[in-house]
């Protein structure tokens, strides 16, 4: 019975022993370096210079994405006032058109009808009005009565109403109604583009009888499109109206687009993010509806603390600026790094100031310096 206690005493005591190994191996693994202390020769060697951080007006670059859109006032969506059958068209989804281009031919009986009834409206007008003449003639020689003339007047009038009614619905067709007569009444009418632009949708096809609550096509006037860009909650308020977007697709960053940002929608999507509406400065075809880009804003320009690139170095996923400290000992900060800009770093710590004296030069071979001396 005493051997089992002794054997279990002795196990608990390697137990014990092995945790408080691992618990030293943890600790020398995790251990971070703080100062580190060269020779004179070991620093004239490393190349090591330093210097002072310095103040300077930083920008801060917001980048954002999206996509090239239209907006509603430059869509615009073809219909006809009257039913019809399509007679003909040639348009797809992605053709250019210009101003006054045929889009579609449309034919029906009630386009005979509509230009006979105005023609037969114009007559009775031209008739009324002769007689309405001949009337107020007798009326002035007292040769017919006041009623007569009366009655002849409102009838001249509700053939003049007639007319242009008709005359205007004739308008909505395309038809000329100042050059219509007997001769050159039409079964078809055109369906003309009102715009140069890009046809969208096409939803008609030959021998098809469209109703005039049908879109027949969606055009979109490609040089009035806007770049609808989408920030962050965290950034919205980065942002103003009036500033200035510089916007590349992904296949040329080099090529910039620049724009200006006219609307901020003031709710969030799904993403948590608000719609930012950037109106471009010049129209280019290559900035096609639906397109992806990527865009920058400068959202600050503050003055801040910084240093030469060269020295932050980054270690174990955080970054870090050494300080000389004497006597050929350096202490080992750590810093957030920000906006870099023309060389510099901007740096923040409650550690380093504008007259701390900073390694600028070979920063990284002091780090691997330190890293050597911790592996010893």
């Amino acid at each position: 019975m005493k051997k089992y206690i002794a054997a279990f005493i002795g196990a608990i005591f390697l137990i014990s022993c092995g945790n408080k190994k691992n618990e030293e191996t943890k600790s020398a693994e995790t251990k971070s370096i703080d100062i580190i202390k060269l020779s004179p020769e070991q620093v004239k060697n490393a190349g090591l210079e330093s210097g002072n951080p310095t103040v300077k007006n930083v920008k801060e670059i917001l980048q954002l994405q999206g996509t090239v859109t239209v907006p509603p006032k430059s869509v615009i969506s073809i219909s006809i006032p009257l039913g019809g059958y399509v007679k003909s068209t040639n348009l797809i989804a992605g053709m250019n058109v210009q101003k006054g281009q045929v889009l579609a031919v449309l034919e029906d009986m009630q386009f005979i009808e509509l230009q006979q009834n105005y023609l037969m409206a114009k007559e009775k007008f031209e008739l009324a009005q002769n007689e309405h003449k001949r009337q107020k003639e007798l009326n002035a020689n007292k040769a017919a009565s006041d009623k007569v003339l009366e009655q002849i007047t409102t009838e001249m009038r509700t053939q003049r109403i007639t007319m242009s009614s008709l005359e205007q619905k004739l308008n909505l067709l395309g038809i000329n109604a100042k050059t219509l007569n007997v001769g050159n009444i039409s079964k078809t009418i055109r369906v003309v583009s009102p715009i140069n632009g890009l046809v969208s949708k096409v939803n008609v096809n030959i021998g098809k009888y469209v109703n005039p609550t049908d879109m027949l096509f969606e055009l979109i006037d490609k040089k009035d499109i806007v770049l609808t860009l989408n920030a962050f909650e965290k950034d919205v308020t980065s942002l103003s109206i009036g500033q200035t977007v510089m916007a590349y697709t992904n296949a040329s960053d080099a090529k910039k687009y620049v724009a200006k940002i006219a609307f901020i929608n003031q709710s969030l999507n799904g993403d948590r993010a608000a719609e930012i509406i950037c109106n471009v400065n010049a129209y280019n075809p290559a900035l096609l509806p639906g397109l992806f880009v990527n865009a920058e804003v400068e959202i600050e320009n503050k003055k801040a603390l910084t240093v030469p690139e060269d020295a932050v170095v980054r270690w174990q996923g955080k970054f870090y600026v050494f300080t000389a400290i004497g006597n050929n000992q350096f202490q080992m900060n750590e810093v957030k790094s920000g906006v870099k800009n023309e060389g510099f770093t901007q740096i923040t710590s409650d550690a380093i100031s504008d007259s701390s004296k900073v390694v600028i030069k070979n920063a990284y071979t002091l780090l691997m310096s330190a890293m050597n001396n911790d592996e010893q």
